[in-house]
């Protein structure tokens, strides 16, 4: 990526990205833009520059903001109509580590309401379309920070990824896309979708920069306690694999994976293994539950976590309210998406006084279970990889009526966050109508550098 210095001026970088982002307009990848106060700090970085100041990592690099980042720019609504009118009176740790060197948004992109989807089409302003071909969904939820990021409108983007929503999108939008380990990025300042299962991570081109970005976000941040310290090493060549051996998840390679996915994975497990890897086909049978607990485990915490938007406090309140049980009825009403309220109804299920033990503690002791499985994995293996998702990008609107095939699409994404280990989205291939497929390294918690490494060691220059 570039960074601006004495011959390469902030301005310029930001004008190129706000110039190709209304280019591209129609691909609806932002949902605000942030131009004049982008301009204005990289005035202040050339300015910086010019008296021999000292500037940060990222000067004057633009980036997008998925908009479930709160920062004070702008509003934060996170797709949806209940925050439409929120501004943020506080900045995420993340966005303020990366502003703080040098970076600069230059305007927050689309994603499914609240973050609850896989395709994008979820948004209270519309879907986003696919990079590669309009008619295709971006996938979801981080679909607008992909987007941004295939099209060459900046050179990295913000995401968050509960189940699978920056590495899906990753991969239907041919990009790297980075789901570090639970912990490793603050949670502080972005919308909650699932405590348990929340990352913070980004998109980027290559592993190089995209390491870069995650080095800068991670670290202990006392606003948030389940973060842990900072594992990040400066160089990406240091976090070298210490048993060359990758476990090829056969699990993920049967029936109802598409065959050209199937062939770019194993042609990508070839390439490693030309590069001196020990590929070795592994079976976990677990993983394909892993769905069920994640659908049963992440509606329970939605639920909880949604229980704040009533109309009271903050966000938007229905006109048709008469009396306060009707502020917390149809504001509630109004102001979720279908799938809002489809996973708020299975959470409030799942926790219900008769089904908590039937479905949620059962579920949580799968998780355990999964959890260990991939302990004994990381035993013998660096890394495990899998396609990301069954298939390419499906049409907009193929989906939508049909909610359970749209969760099947996460099954093997979910695994990872259940589970609190890095996953990592590769751009492997094309389809045969030019549609990009991804596949996906997971490791063992804090092994986030070390996969990263083993795709820069084989990544195209």
């Amino acid at each position: 990526m570039k960074i601006a210095d004495k011959d390469t001026k902030a301005v310029d970088l930001v004008r190129a990205a706000l110039e190709k982002a209304k280019e591209y307009e129609d691909y609806h990848a932002f949902i605000s833009m942030n131009e004049a106060h982008a301009l204005e700090r990289a005035r202040e970085i050339d300015a910086k520059i010019e008296k021999g100041e000292k500037v940060g990592r990222l000067a004057g690099v633009p980036f997008a903001l998925k908009d479930n980042y709160l920062s004070p720019e702008g509003n934060t609504t996170a797709a949806a109509k209940m925050l439409e009118d929120f501004p943020s009176p506080i900045t995420a740790t993340a966005v303020a580590k990366i502003e703080a060197e040098g970076a600069i948004m230059i305007g927050r992109t689309n994603l499914d309401a609240y973050a609850h989807g896989g395709s994008t089409e979820n948004s209270y302003f519309g879907p986003t379309s696919n990079a590669y071909d309009k008619e295709r969904v971006a996938g979801g939820s981080s679909g607008g920070s992909a987007v941004a990021v295939a099209l060459d409108i900046v050179p990295f983007a913000l995401g968050s990824d509960t189940g699978g929503s920056i590495r899906q999108p990753a991969s239907f939008n041919g990009v790297i896309g980075v789901k570090p380990t639970f912990g490793a990025v603050s949670r502080y300042g972005v919308v909650a979708m699932a405590s348990s299962t929340d990352t913070m991570g980004c998109f980027a081109k290559t592993a190089e920069d995209a390491n870069l970005v995650m080095s800068i976000m991670a670290g202990k941040d006392k606003k948030d306690s389940t973060t842990l310290d900072d594992y990040w090493t400066k160089e990406l060549s240091e976090a070298t694999p210490k048993k060359k051996k990758i476990g090829l998840i056969s699990d993920f390679l049967g029936e109802g994976v598409d065959p050209e996915v199937v062939k770019a994975v194993k042609d990508y497990a070839n390439k490693l293994k030309k590069a001196g890897y020990e590929i070795e086909e592994v079976n976990m049978p677990i993983l394909k539950y892993a769905l069920a607990i994640y659908y049963i485990v992440v509606p329970a915490e939605i639920s909880s976590n949604l229980s704040r938007y009533d109309g009271i406090r903050y966000g938007f309140r229905s006109k048709e309210a008469k009396d306060l049980d009707e502020i917390y009825s149809k504001t509630r009403d109004e102001g979720f998406m279908p799938e809002n309220k489809r996973r708020i109804m299975i959470g409030n299920f799942v926790l219900s006084s008769g089904f908590f033990d039937a479905y949620y503690l059962k579920a949580q002791k799968a998780r355990t279970l999964l959890i260990n499985a991939y302990n004994e994995a990381f035993e013998k293996y660096d890394a495990l990889l899998c396609p990301t998702a069954p298939r390419p990008a499906f049409k907009i609107g193929e989906n939508t009526d049909d909610p359970l095939q749209m969760y099947l699409e996460d099954v093997m994404t979910v695994p990872a966050n259940l589970a609190g280990i890095p996953g990592i989205n590769i751009p492997v291939g094309k389809s045969k109508d030019g549609l990009p497929i991804g596949a996906q390294l997971v490791g063992a918690r804090q092994s986030d550098q070390m996969l990263l490494n083993i795709i820069a060691s084989v990544e195209e220059k």
